[in-house]
């Protein structure tokens, strides 16, 4: 009988200690464990799947847009592009009185002689309809500092003021009691040359196709 055998056992229960019993653990915690994991997978797909078909409905990216602000507007096809840019040289979008339809009187404040005469005959290169050319009268005779003053009808197109003054920079415009449509260019003592004319083209063009603001962006 073997020392780890209780006194007056024997039989099936002796225990001679070349054998002992087998623990086992329950296989039943493991499908529990395995059983939540694949549900906690599932949901997790399931809600995955959920938001892709949304933003497939929707059209969008899944990303949120703030509210209250403009998006970009898309940039149109190449064809359309042309088609716009073709159409706005062909038709200005504002109207503005041709050169030709302006009648100038050029008028010299200045002590330079010959002044007046040189600045209409540029004038007119330039498609401006000259009438009288001279000296200031008395009122603005050495009177004017700054490099021009264009003086009109209060009736006047103020469109035809613009025009002219494409043509140099620093001008001022007056009105008179006149009743015609001519304007008068007072040549003044900070008056050194006409606007180079491409630059009067680039300043009449822009004048006539004003630039729209540049557009929003989300």
């Amino acid at each position: 009988m073997s020392m780890l055998t209780p006194p007056g056992m024997g039989g099936k229960y002796r225990v001679t200690g070349a054998a002992y019993p087998r623990m086992s653990r329950p296989r039943r915690r493991r499908r529990i464990v395995l059983t939540v994991l694949g549900a906690v997978l599932g949901l997790a797909l399931l809600g995955y799947g959920t938001l892709q078909l949304m933003n497939v409905f929707r059209g969008g990216s899944g990303k949120p847009v703030a509210a209250g602000k403009d998006c970009a507007t898309p940039k149109p096809r190449a064809g359309a592009a042309a088609a716009a840019t073709a159409a706005a040289a062909a038709k200005p979008a504002v109207a503005l009185p041709q050169p030709g339809e302006i009648t100038v009187n050029v008028y010299n404040a200045t002590p330079r002689a010959g002044l007046a005469k040189a600045v209409a005959d540029e004038l007119k290169k330039r498609g401006f309809t000259v009438a009288n050319v001279g000296n200031a009268p008395a009122d603005f005779d050495k009177k004017v500092p700054g490099t021009g003053i264009l003086l009109g009808s209060p009736k006047t197109d103020k469109a035809a003021f613009s025009v002219l003054g494409t043509q140099l920079e620093g001008d001022t415009q007056q009105t008179d009691a006149r009743e015609g449509a001519d304007i008068d260019l007072i040549l003044g003592d900070a008056f050194k040359e006409l606007s180079p004319k491409e630059a009067a083209d680039k300043e009449l063009y822009l004048l006539a196709n004003p630039q729209p603001a540049p557009a929003k962006t989300c």
